[in-house]
């Protein structure tokens, strides 16, 4: 916290050099002592929003299910702002391990949670919830997409997650179990850029989680066959070198308790 000056008192030496009687003061002494009594102020209330923040790295996957929860969670610790930085799971290991701040990790899979963990950038993880893929299309379908085979129809605009993002690494996964070899005009850095440009129309099809066609109203999923399907597990945990390691380990079991549960399965995700 910093420190500072001590208020004067009525008797010490005024601006002008001389001593000044005690008792009541002048005018620009009142205005002064104003301005020093704010100053304290706003120095305290700025550090302790500063001790107060926590900043949790979640995978994009995990937009709206985390906006609630966050909202849950600073209601039941008033104390604590928390702080959302959302995006593709590997974008975020990378920052993570490049020294980027970060109280928790929520990873979209188990392998960038495992590289973060072996590099001793976070503690053991938990697995919180699961989700699986979904074809997304616009709502009017221009496209006619009716299931995977079509991603080979170089005459689609098709996209997918780019290489490394998990939403990528699964949706490669699938089309090989299914035998099809996509036609891909465009990678995205995480699945909500990709929903993005399957909303807007630019796209005539996509691979995303069933919890983003969820969320959105401009797209309709097409199922994935359970055959050829995944499901992906989701871990969370404090990362080693947090600034606020009992509000991160606070959340972390906060977004594993029943409340927390209950809002991730309104949202689309599977129990853990």
């Amino acid at each position: 916290m910093p420190t500072c000056p001590p208020l004067p008192e009525a008797g010490e030496v005024s601006p002008a050099g001389g001593r000044r009687r005690r008792g009541r003061l002048p005018r620009v002494w009142l205005v002064g002592l104003l301005a020093l009594v704010l100053f304290v102020a706003a120095c305290d209330r700025g550090s302790t929003a500063s001790e107060s923040e926590l900043l949790v790295s979640a995978a994009a996957s995990l937009t709206d299910a985390f906006a609630e929860i966050e909202a849950a969670f600073e209601s039941a610790n008033p104390g604590v702002d928390v702080v959302l930085n959302l995006g593709g799971s590997s974008v975020l290991r990378e920052q993570i391990l490049e020294g980027a701040p970060a109280d928790v990790f929520a990873s979209a899979d188990i392998a960038n949670m495992d590289l973060v963990v072996a590099a001793d950038g976070a503690e053991i993880s938990q697995v919180f919830a699961t989700n699986q893929l979904q074809i997304a299309v616009p709502l009017d379908n221009p496209g006619a997409v009716a299931g995977l085979a079509d991603f080979g129809d170089e005459e689609l605009l098709i996209g997918l997650c780019a290489p490394g993002v998990p939403c990528g690494d699964f949706a490669e996964e699938v089309l090989e179990r299914a035998g099809v070899t996509a036609a891909v005009d465009t990678y995205e850095p995480s699945v909500r850029a990709l929903l993005t440009k399957i909303e807007s129309g630019d796209l005539d099809a996509g691979v995303v989680y069933v919890t983003d066609v969820a969320a959105s109203e401009a797209v309709t999923g097409v199922e994935i066959p359970a055959s050829v399907n995944v499901t992906a597990a989701y871990p969370i945990a404090a990362t080693s070198g947090g600034s606020n390691a009992d509000a991160a380990g606070a959340f972390v079991a906060f977004v594993l308790s029943t409340d927390g549960q209950e809002i991730l399965a309104r949202h689309g995700f599977g129990a853990p």
